[in-house]
């Protein structure tokens, strides 16, 4: 039990009423906390103005022996990134059009009930959380997390292009319609990035992106060593040349990583071919980029803004994530 030795304990939702059915979810709640012998929980909507951050800290503030959290993937970066290092639990109750943490945590898609149940029945396990500081073209900076990854460039530009009306219709799919209006005007941008202060790399790049886990949808393994529980960044640096470099990077991410990879014949395929020149991936515990001009950046797929410098590093451990019970982390 989650809730462990917290006899009168109290959980709090902290949900988008834009992406859930916070009324379900409210009731569902409310009924396993009694079930179990907790204390009546406590709801906190997100709102434009704060989409997670604050209503997590005042529930924190008021005693929550665990925080769930339903909405997308935007929500569930804002709340986790207020729980962060507390050591309270977050239970993530898929919800929205992402879910890509949840769908890296492995976690069941299709029934919210099942990871409410998880908060008095399943147990504890400590994962990564991503930080990206931000310097901007006056100098000042700000840091955010990430608990998926953080992009520049042509991945930022795709999520800026997305139609919202679209993505709240067919979710994540959506993004093929942003990736099809930023591809043709794609140019790449001079970049110099380094990781745990080693040697400086300068590179004319599309995108670079900084991953604490790299499972899509359709089981599309972007990142596909990212891991959330091995304390390491992962980086991919995203260098396509002309048409037939697109190709490659293509094939790159959808046979290579998420088909050959599985198997061990498909591995040996790959050791043969020898590294893409369309994508280069990184490993370390820390890495710094800067551009030569402002340029857009993405955490978890939320835009945020501009920026000239970019700096991520990995959390080992620092978020407590909720998993249902005999849930297998070594998937994870």
């Amino acid at each position: 039990m989650v809730g462990g030795a917290h006899k009168r304990a109290h959980a709090a939702l902290v949900y988008n009423p834009v992406k859930c059915d916070g009324k379900r979810l409210r009731t569902t709640v409310l009924a396993r906390s009694a079930q179990h012998g907790w204390a009546s929980p406590r709801f906190y909507e997100t709102t434009v103005e704060d989409p997670g951050q604050d209503v997590t800290r005042r529930a924190l503030a008021e005693g929550a022996a665990v925080v769930l959290v339903a909405g997308g993937d935007g929500t569930v970066r804002a709340v986790a990134e207020a729980v962060a290092g507390t050591g309270i639990p977050l239970a993530i109750v898929p919800s929205g059009t992402g879910n890509l943490f949840a769908l890296n945590l492995r976690l069941p898609q299709a029934s919210p009930e099942s990871m409410i149940d998880a908060v008095f029945t399943g147990f504890t396990y400590p994962v990564d959380i991503g930080w990206a500081l931000l310097t901007r073209e006056d100098e000042s900076e700000d840091e955010h997390a990430f608990v998926v990854l953080a992009g520049m460039g042509l991945d930022a530009h795709m999520i800026a292009r997305t139609n919202p009306q679209l993505k709240k219709s067919v979710g994540w799919v959506a993004y093929v319609d942003g990736a099809a209006r930023s591809l043709p005007g794609a140019k790449p941008f001079r970049t110099v990035y380094q990781l745990d202060e080693g040697r400086l790399h300068s590179a004319k790049v599309h995108s670079v992106l900084f991953a604490n886990c790299g499972l899509l949808p359709a089981g599309i393994s972007l990142v596909p060593d990212a891991s959330v529980d091995d304390g390491t960044l992962d980086v991919a640096v995203i260098q396509p040349g002309g048409p037939l470099g697109w190709v490659a990077l293509w094939r790159k991410i959808w046979w290579d990583n998420s088909v050959l990879r599985r198997s061990r014949a498909g591995r040996r395929v790959l050791e043969r071919r020898g590294r893409s020149t369309s994508i280069r991936y990184l490993r370390g515990g820390a890495a710094e980029a800067a551009m030569t001009g402002p340029t857009p950046i993405e955490l978890d797929g939320d835009e945020f803004g501009d920026a000239v410098r970019i700096t991520c590093r990995i959390a080992p451990g620092a978020l407590t994530v909720v998993l249902p019970d005999g849930h297998d982390v070594s998937a994870l």
